[in-house]
């Protein structure tokens, strides 16, 4: 039976960091082999140790999963489940008038707070931003539909429009990997274009990767 995703070690994945930054102290002893790479897209098939994605940008890749690669999805959620203190994700992009906009939420469970925390370029969409940090105290925390998060220091306000998808963490198993699911899969790209993964983000009861 495939392991479910341990959350520390999907919320490296998710942010294209070093593991050794999940859960703090916590050190994870695997090292870069490739140049970091998201893949998103819908599955083709999957079959022992490959998966084969056709890409949002519309070409197909296979990506090798290694003997300990691990699963999970994602559950909705709404914004009235974000409460001061807790500790989100949020892929974002510079509005017109000033100030970010959201394109997706994550939030995290209690255990992963503090993962990745700070602000830095994301590939979701060009120019876009992912913010990990802690939603601040109840005043001028949530309002409305804005968010105010705290990271190192600092504070960033972001907008959280409507139909903004909201998500939190979900168990999922190989069984979920079926031809056409929307998958999000963290990986490395070696020098040959070779795709590796240690882990999947597929999605399940209709309920897909926003990341």
């Amino acid at each position: 039976m495939l392991r479910n995703l341990a959350p520390a070690l999907f919320a490296a994945a998710l942010l294209g960091l070093p593991l050794s930054t999940a859960l703090g102290s916590a050190a994870f002893a695997e090292s870069a082999k490739g140049e970091p790479i998201r893949v998103r897209g819908e599955i083709v098939s999957y079959a022992g140790d490959t998966l084969k994605v056709k890409t949002r940008e519309g070409n197909t890749v296979d990506i090798g999963l290694s003997a300990d690669w691990m699963v999970s999805s994602v559950a909705k959620a709404d914004i009235s489940d974000i409460k001061a203190g807790d500790y989100v994700g949020i892929a974002s992009l510079p509005k017109e008038g000033g100030g970010d906009g959201a394109l997706e939420v994550l939030i995290f469970p209690p255990a992963m707070k503090g993962t990745g925390e700070g602000s830095y370029g994301w590939d979701l969409k060009p120019d876009s931003t992912m913010t990990n940090a802690t939603v601040a105290d109840a005043v001028k925390g949530v309002d409305g539909r804005t968010v105010t998060v705290s990271y190192h220091g600092n504070e960033k306000k972001i907008n959280v429009p409507e139909g903004t998808p909201v998500v939190t963490f979900a168990k999922a198993t190989k069984d979920d990997l079926k031809p056409g699911a929307v998958v999000f899969v963290p990986g490395e790209k070696a020098a040959d274009g070779a795709i590796s993964s240690k882990r999947v983000v597929v999605g399940t009861k209709g309920v897909v990767p926003p990341m």
